[in-house]
């Protein structure tokens, strides 16, 4: 690349509702420099999230918000290809908090900064099943659902980066399991290649019957990234002491001062003395290592399999973060820069 073709997208105006390229601003510049200490990354791909929709709003969450003229924050990965510090070597592929952007500066790491792949793993998956999706999708369906062999587990999103794996996990725990995805494509997907039992169409308008046939004596475990009726359906047909968890509420849009309204039949809860828990990723820093462990031999013994949607440029980013609210993804929301 020349020396001014670094392309950052900036937050220009906070969207209210959906989302618009004009909330956002293509700015030009040079390349930033490392300093001591300090390595240059050459972004390659973006992942990105529904909880970046969060970031975009004015009131904090569990993380404060993106600033008007800062650069939209989002992971990736990149290749480092200028370097002032022993941590990284040219060559080196990292991940972390790149944000989207082109080049991005690599400092000494941690959680919220880049640090080093291992050799023999695919850098995309970095970006999902062994990244925010995998852990989100491990430690919610492991540390809060704790799914029992024998047990009925439904996961709404199941087409989705994080319900895919969460699902499959809860097979791998001897689950049966019921996935709902939106069309005959995805569902086809889920139960043909993410080995789920069975997978509603909630487009059909019949959730809350299925889950009804499907799961006769109720559902044990509920794993819920759509909120609304959605997960008004899963609690209508709960199991006694049934666990639900709290993943995302996409249906929502995740807009300011909207994250979905409580079920109308939370009843259902005290009936069938069930508990709903949310919870985020980062709770279990301390579990990392357990987690990527676990996920890598699942991958490796071809027990867990996930799905990548890739669209090319930096500028296609806005859209694909609406997209992900419009069901348009089809698995992990893939930037491709380079």
């Amino acid at each position: 690349m020349k020396n001014r073709e670094h392309r950052q997208i900036i937050l220009k105006k906070r969207p209210l509702g959906r989302i618009h390229p004009n909330h956002f601003q293509m700015i030009d510049g040079p390349r930033p420099v490392p300093r001591d200490g300090e390595a240059l990354v050459q972004v390659m791909w973006l992942g990105i999230d529904p909880t970046q929709r969060t970031w975009l709003n004015e009131k904090r969450t569990y993380m404060p918000p993106v600033a008007i003229g800062e650069v939209m924050r989002g992971s990736g990965v990149g290749i480092v290809v200028d370097s002032r510090s022993d941590r990284y070597k040219v060559g080196d592929w990292v991940a972390g908090m790149t944000g989207w952007q082109n080049f991005a500066i690599a400092g000494e790491g941690g959680l919220f900064g880049m640090n080093p792949i291992p050799d023999g793993i695919d850098p995309k998956a970095m970006l999902s099943i062994l990244g925010v999706n995998g852990l989100t999708a491990y430690f919610g369906m492991t540390e809060i659902g704790k799914p029992k062999s024998g047990e009925t587990v439904f996961v709404s999103g199941a087409a989705g980066s994080v319900g895919s794996i969460a699902g499959q996990i809860a097979k791998i725990r001897g689950c049966k399991v019921i996935g709902s995805a939106g069309g005959p494509e995805k569902c086809s997907w889920v139960t043909q290649t993410a080995n789920f039992d069975a997978c509603i169409d909630y487009k059909s308008g019949h959730l809350e019957d299925e889950l009804r046939r499907l799961a006769p004596d109720g559902i044990h475990v509920v794993f819920d990234n759509v909120g609304g009726t959605t997960l008004e359906a899963a609690l209508a047909n709960l199991a006694n002491h049934a666990r639900i968890v709290i993943s995302g509420s996409i249906s929502s849009g995740y807009s300011q001062d909207n994250y979905g309204t409580g079920p109308r039949n939370y009843m259902e809860l005290g009936f069938k003395r069930a508990r709903m828990e949310g919870f985020i990723f980062l709770d279990y820093l301390s579990e990392f290592p357990r987690a990527f462990f676990d996920i890598k031999k699942w991958i490796d013994t071809n027990q867990i399999t996930y799905a990548e949607d890739i669209k090319l440029g930096l500028e296609s980013a806005p859209d694909a973060l609406q997209g992900l609210f419009d069901g348009k993804n089809f698995g992990k929301q893939l930037i491709k820069l380079v």
